[in-house]
């Protein structure tokens, strides 16, 4: 006798995701057309820090969807997968219920943390370097000069190109402005930190992962200035706490060539007109790719899903990819206005 199972009741949210599927020739609906998953052919082993409690065991058994209404599910429903921000779905419309409160957290969210912060008025540099006593009234007015007349150009790069202050000064100075560490590039590892996070984002917001410290807490590194928003999305992705600092120029450049020279995890870009449009893709990659991990933030104006195919994927030091293979990352711009 075949099993009977209470079917959910037609809502919105099922209309939503029936209308973020494409259509065949017959007019019938399907998935979005996208390639699909093929496990690789080595197995996997779960490494011991994703060994399950019981407590989490049965909470991933029930649906995450606080509105669901299902009652009985489908019995050949796979109830580990797939598992969004550590929840799991029991249809496509309880995840697309989920997909959208994510979607609505993140939009409605200020792009930076910078924006959520009181604005801090920083001590230029050039005073800063003088109160130290790194550089002279000279040197500072010759500088200062020589950005006027120029009309472009860093305090910091005229104070190294006109008065031969060296480098690591500078930045030892801007470390001060931005009350953070002066970090260097030892132990730095390009394959590995090139799978934090996709590489037109750590190219274009000028981010060096540089290592990870006892597998808890991950040292970002930048030239200039930091980037909140680009620690922050990190950290939720990566689960390990953010450090951020500033790298002397010549050697951060040097590691960011070999950062960008590395393979980095597959990413997909993808324009949405709205935030509901973006949802629906989501889900539909969701349900399609069934991963056994995902997570969503946000980073300035661009979206980022990353998904783990299998628990082989994940290596020791929190979220962190053990290779490329079986992650994939997904990256949305809602409206087309910024572009990578």
């Amino acid at each position: 006798m075949p099993f009977l199972v209470k079917k959910a009741v037609g809502s919105e949210a099922d209309l939503s995701l029936r209308g973020s599927l494409t259509t065949n020739a017959t007019g019938k609906p399907e998935l979005w057309r996208e390639d699909e998953y093929r496990p690789s052919a080595r197995g996997f082993l779960t490494p011991d820090h994703l060994a399950l409690p019981s407590s989490l065991k049965t909470y991933r058994s029930l649906c995450a969807n606080e509105e669901c209404r299902g009652g009985w599910t489908k019995p050949w429903r796979n109830r580990r997968r797939p598992i969004f921000e550590g929840r799991w779905g029991c249809s496509g419309r309880c995840v697309l219920a989920m997909v959208r409160a994510a979607v609505q957290r993140e939009h409605s969210g200020p792009s930076t943390l910078a924006e959520t912060m009181p604005h801090l008025h920083r001590v230029p540099l050039g005073l800063l370097m003088l109160q130290q006593g790194w550089i002279t009234h000279p040197q500072l007015r010759r500088a200062l000069e020589a950005q006027r007349r120029n009309e472009t150009g860093r305090i910091g790069e005229w104070l190294i190109s006109e008065c031969g202050v060296r480098p690591e000064l500078v930045t030892k100075g801007l470390t001060l402005q931005w009350s953070c560490p002066m970090l260097t590039t030892e132990g730095f590892s390009p394959d590995s930190m090139m799978l934090v996070a996709p590489k037109i984002f750590l190219n274009r917001f000028g981010a060096v992962p540089l290592r990870v410290a006892g597998s808890k807490i991950l040292y970002l590194g930048f030239e200039q200035r930091l980037d909140a928003s680009v620690a922050f999305a990190i950290e939720k992705m990566t689960d390990l706490k953010v450090e951020s600092g500033l790298v002397e120029g010549e050697q951060f450049r040097s590691a960011q060539h070999r950062l960008l020279a590395c393979p980095a995890v597959e990413a997909k870009q993808q324009t949405m007109a709205d935030k509901d449009e973006m949802a629906g893709r989501m889900t539909s990659i969701l349900e399609q790719k069934q991963p056994i991990a995902s997570r969503f933030t946000r980073m300035h104006d661009f979206y980022w899903m990353r998904i783990w195919l299998e628990n082989g994927a994940i290596g020791k030091t929190g979220m962190v990819p053990r290779t490329g293979e079986d992650v994939n990352d997904y990256i949305f711009v809602i409206g087309g206005d910024e572009k990578l």
